[in-house]
């Protein structure tokens, strides 16, 4: 079983956040293969189904965005599934917006969303894909930034990103990580092969 994680802060105060793009993504892929997300064990949401022939699990913590690894270390460990079918999706202020990066592994990269999942899984060495948001303006704090809406001239950028993060994920469930990385890491994407 193939498992997505999307990060981002529950509650309505902080929908539609920059730092919950993740949840937003995996929301959209949720709303594509209409599947439902319903109250889980381990502090989180999930939706259960299939893309293609794949099961997926599709969860999005509850836990905050700095304590996301308290759901996801024991939801990964109970799943005994491998690292390999576990795919992070997350902001990243040292992307442009409009830019996604797909990696096998990696570091933390300051996220604190990644960094408490690499330290409850005890490795970094699962996949993510990481959305930009671009940095603040200098007369921003990071935090007031991140925790803020997307622009109205950012909105067809942010709708545009989204729509690739799906055919992204898509992907990888049907390709693997190295595929997804070939088509989705440049600024312009070809679309997905569906099964």
């Amino acid at each position: 079983m193939k498992i997505i994680v999307g990060l981002g802060n529950p509650g309505l105060r902080y929908r539609r956040t920059r730092h919950n793009f993740g949840f937003v993504v995996v929301g959209a892929l949720a709303k594509q293969r209409r599947l439902r997300f319903r109250r889980g064990r381990y502090q989180c949401t999930r939706a259960q189904g299939q893309i293609g022939k794949e099961r997926v699990l599709l969860v999005r913590p509850q836990t905050y965005m700095n304590a996301s690894g308290r759901c996801l270390g024991p939801l990964f460990r109970q799943s005994g599934g491998s690292l390999r079918d576990l795919m992070v999706v997350c902001d990243d202020v040292n992307l442009d917006l409009g830019r996604m990066r797909l990696r096998r592994s990696g570091t933390a990269g300051g996220h604190k969303g990644l960094e408490s999942i690499i330290k409850h899984l005890g490795t970094s060495a699962f996949p993510r894909l990481r959305l930009g948001v671009g940095q603040p303006p200098e007369w921003m704090d990071m935090m007031s930034y991140v925790l803020g809406v997307f622009r109205r001239g950012e909105r067809p950028l942010v709708d545009e990103v989204l729509a690739r993060a799906v055919q992204a994920l898509e992907t990888w469930v049907y390709h693997g990580v190295e595929e997804a990385m070939n088509r989705f890491n440049s600024p312009l994407a070809t679309s997905v092969d569906k099964p």
